[in-house]
């Protein structure tokens, strides 16, 4: 049973994400791009309450801007290859992976990780990428 409800537009959605976030770290990076998504819809808790499904969670914003960077670039809006389809379906199905097992948060920054960012703690960190994690508490879902 897939984590998410999800159609075949779903997994070209999440696939080009996937891809224009973090393909410079490879199919493990673009896997764990995936897996905070994925947790963004089935979390429904914090910032992505409301969220229920990949479209919503792919374009949403705060503060004016997209929470993804990548969706702004035209980067994003090339065709998914089947091997960006085939993680994305893996991620929608089942695959959850430290250190965004639990995370709802993950970004790039230009030096080390910092321990806290925006509230939320550091889960762990995969080649340039930290990822955050709420607590059990805030979002049970995830946990």
């Amino acid at each position: 049973m897939p984590r998410i409800k999800y159609t075949q537009s779903d997994i070209e959605l999440l696939g080009r994400l996937m891809r224009a976030e973090a393909e410079g770290e490879g199919q493990q990076g673009m896997l764990l791009v995936g897996n905070v998504g994925v947790n963004r819809v089935f979390g429904n808790c914090l910032d992505f309450k409301g969220i229920t499904n990949i479209q919503q969670m792919v374009y949403q914003q705060q503060g004016g801007s997209y929470s993804f960077e990548a969706v702004s670039k035209g980067y994003f809006y090339q065709r998914a290859r089947q091997v960006d389809k085939d993680l994305a379906k893996k991620c929608l199905d089942y695959w959850l992976g430290h250190p965004a097992r639990n995370s709802l948060w993950f970004f790039n920054p230009t030096g080390s990780c910092p321990a806290v960012w925006w509230n939320q703690r550091k889960a762990g960190q995969y080649k340039e990428h930290c990822f955050y994690q709420p607590s059990q508490q805030e979002c049970p879902r995830v946990f």
